[in-house]
């Protein structure tokens, strides 16, 4: 079996714009004299790859400690698309697709609404998208308000470099972090090598 890691390193990662830049401090060092090492972090939950929850636009929607795990984890597809992507292009992708999809644009994967309603109708549950958001500036709100009242969860800064086009089994918990609207993530594929 192949294992791929589909995560962003946190603290090199690039932020939204407005966010708040991850930090680390050390509390405690070896190299300074002290028994152990110990550090602290400071970032925002939106940091690195993470996971946005309906509460992020939703005011009733769930916080990320009331999202069943059964939801990221399970057979995905990973499809290369990049740009403005509209519910055409959508009708083309999704007959391949299983009910997880993670697209991989280079960070240039934008949805127009069209394409979050054809999304719905074909029953995705989980997006994941290379990108820090998966709509264009000034689309925002639309975009995650409606993927989350369709049920579609949302992955987002997700790595797919090192993956090719195809099925795999995502494994991509979500820290426990009570009451929050989002929450890092440390994003695995699983895949089979040629010939078993």
């Amino acid at each position: 079996m192949l294992i791929y890691d589909i995560s962003r390193e946190v603290f090199s990662s690039p932020v939204y714009s407005g966010d708040p830049k991850p930090q680390s401090s050390w509390l405690s060092k070896i190299e300074y004299g002290e028994e152990y090492n110990l550090s602290a972090i400071a970032m925002s939950s939106h940091a690195g790859t993470h996971i946005d929850a309906p509460y992020h636009y939703l005011d009733d929607g769930m916080t990320i400690d009331e999202i069943p795990l059964s939801r990221f984890y399970g057979r995905c597809t990973v499809v290369t698309i990049s740009g403005l992507i509209t519910g055409q292009d959508m009708e083309h992708i999704l007959p391949h697709c299983r009910k997880k999809l993670l697209l991989r644009g280079e960070g240039e994967v934008f949805l127009t609404p069209s394409a979050v309603f054809v999304m719905s109708d074909y029953g995705i549950k989980l997006l994941g998208v290379d990108s820090l958001s998966p709509a264009q500036s000034g689309d925002e709100f639309e975009i995650h308000r409606e993927l989350f009242l369709n049920d579609i969860l949302l992955i987002e800064g997700l790595d797919l470099s090192a993956v090719k086009d195809g099925e795999y089994t995502i494994a991509a918990f979500p820290l426990k972090l009570g009451s929050l609207e989002a929450a890092p993530v440390r994003a695995v594929l699983f895949g089979n090598e040629k010939g078993i």
